[in-house]
């Protein structure tokens, strides 16, 4: 009896279904096939995970593989990231793979043991322009702009947390400095259009907010974000589902609307004021200040360069996004056909400075998807002092690859401001994650480095790593992207500090005893 009245009110229901998609006028599909047309849309709703699980290859998916998912996803458990029987890439045949071109000899090398995998930059940031508060970061792996809004407070903090345990920094993201990002990691603050957290009622930029922001919090140094690689020259978008009571007090907004930025600064309006702005946070604050965006024209640069080369002014670091970065929400075309992918970006915009003999007086920070130690690698050989990850920080503590950042409805609670879905995010646990996997992919960095046969991984050189083109032909990095002889590499002064300091000293990461 029980069995029967199941089966009649599962028929009943059926029936009911299928009366409104007869009836309905919005779907043609559930109109022609009602209920079963159903299958389809949730067929579309699961298809990344069917892919990524049933239909592609270990090699085949993006933006990350499943075999790079899983190095990543071990590294941060602390488990075997080893692969077996060979690799899964078709050496033979593949175009445009990289290859690292190790040595048989070494000089002095770091120590491997050490399971902080002590990795400090080979530049002082901000030292070249004798700003009061310049370091050496302890890190070349940093977390990337992430703010708090396009990711839950859960997994701000886990991040945070991560950072510091791994000796590095985060970098607040354009939506300003929240308590998430108060858990004992170090901060780059990132100053966007809007100008959260240091703004007017109006969304001028306020000096006086900013200096008390830098006060009441570790930051270590300002990135004003010009652009970002998946949606250049639009401004960052914040959907109206994302914007909590919480988050729009932070950012001074209102809560539920669209927080969508402008696309263009309003405190300067070329390069030349732009430099005073730079001058003027960098007096008031101490801090170093640099710039971030994505590369598309490239007189921006060639200017900026040639008013550096004065030597009055001048910003001091560069973080170059590539076009393959990630975002919360972008429009299609702008993820998919706006700004060069890093490579070449990057090595334009170096190039432009190398013309001018000023790569050794600033810091060139990468990003997208660099953390893997295959592009982290070819990065540095470009001439990248240090690297910022993003989607592979997420992936540490417990992304999916699901792809609903824009909706609000990340299963895994990092992409999203729901409460029962950010409830699946234990952020002491992930932290250690996140932290593991910054010191898995420095070792890696480490390990690579000594199979080339020198002390630090921005010591690789384009002629290291050579691009193959199938069973044809090989090019080394110096030859496919137009450097010229000493490009890419740090000056001798440079070269010997750093050798100097992770071969003969304690970790710099540790703090000293009494």
């Amino acid at each position: 009896m029980r069995a029967r009245n199941i089966g009649a009110v599962a028929a009943t229901a059926l029936a009911l279904v299928a009366a409104r998609d007869l009836v309905q006028k919005k779907h043609a599909l559930l109109r022609n096939f009602p209920v079963i047309g159903h299958a389809r849309y949730l067929l579309e709703t699961i298809g990344p995970e069917l892919r990524q699980y049933v239909v592609t290859s270990n090699e085949e998916e993006r933006p990350f593989s499943r075999d790079q998912r899983t190095w990543i996803y071990a590294s941060a458990k602390e488990e075997n990231n080893y692969f077996g029987f060979g690799t899964d890439v078709d050496v033979e045949h593949v175009q445009g793979h990289a290859y690292v071109k190790q040595r048989t000899f070494a000089g002095a090398l770091p120590d491997l043991r050490d399971p902080q995998a002590p990795l400090p930059s080979a530049k002082v940031l901000g030292g070249p322009r004798g700003r009061a508060k310049a370091f050496r970061p302890a890190s070349v792996v940093n977390i990337s702009a992430m703010s708090f809004g396009s990711l839950s407070g859960a997994a701000i903090t886990a991040l945070n947390k991560g950072a510091g345990l791994a000796g590095a920094m985060q970098n607040t993201g354009e939506g300003g400095l929240s308590p998430y990002h108060r858990n004992g990691g170090d901060l780059v603050l990132q100053i966007g259009t809007s100008y959260f957290g240091c703004r007017n009622e109006d969304g001028t930029f306020n000096l006086d907010k900013l200096k008390d922001v830098v006060a009441g919090a570790p930051v270590r140094a300002i990135e004003i974000k010009l652009s970002q690689g998946a949606k250049p020259g639009l401004g960052g978008m914040l959907p109206g589902a994302k914007v909590t009571p919480e988050i729009a007090e932070i950012r001074g907004i209102p809560a539920g609307e669209d927080c969508a930025s402008p696309s263009r600064h309003t405190a300067f309006h070329d390069v030349d004021s732009m430099l005073d702005f730079v001058e003027l946070l960098a007096t008031e604050t101490g801090l170093p200040v640099g710039i971030k965006s994505a590369v598309g024209e490239m007189s921006f640069w060639e200017e900026l360069a040639t008013l550096m080369a004065r030597g009055d002014r001048g910003v001091d670091f560069v973080t170059i996004d590539g076009g393959e970065g990630g975002t919360g929400a972008a429009p299609l075309i702008f993820s998919d056909s706006v700004s060069l992918p890093f490579r070449m970006g990057f090595s334009r915009v170096y190039g432009t400075f190398a013309e001018r003999g000023l790569t050794d007086d600033i810091t060139f920070i990468g990003s997208g998807k660099l953390g893997l130690p295959e592009n982290a690698v070819v990065a540095f050989a470009l001439g990248v002092d240090m690297i910022n990850v993003a989607r592979e920080a997420m992936l540490s503590i417990g992304c999916i690859q699901a792809q609903k950042c824009h909706t609000d409805k990340c299963p895994t609670g990092i992409a999203t401001q729901d409460p029962w879905l950010v409830r699946g995010v234990d952020a002491p646990s992930k932290a250690t994650r996140a932290a593991v996997y910054l010191r898995t992919l420095r070792k890696e960095l480490l390990k690579v480095s000594g199979a080339v046969g020198v002390a630090h991984p921005a010591l690789i050189t384009t002629s290291d790593i050579e691009i193959m083109n199938g069973d044809y032909d090989a090019r080394t990095l110096a030859s496919v992207y137009g450097y010229k002889e000493r490009w890419g590499e740090l000056g001798p002064k440079l070269a010997q500090e750093i050798t100097a300091l992770l071969t003969t000293r304690p970790n710099p990461l540790q703090k000293p005893t009494d």
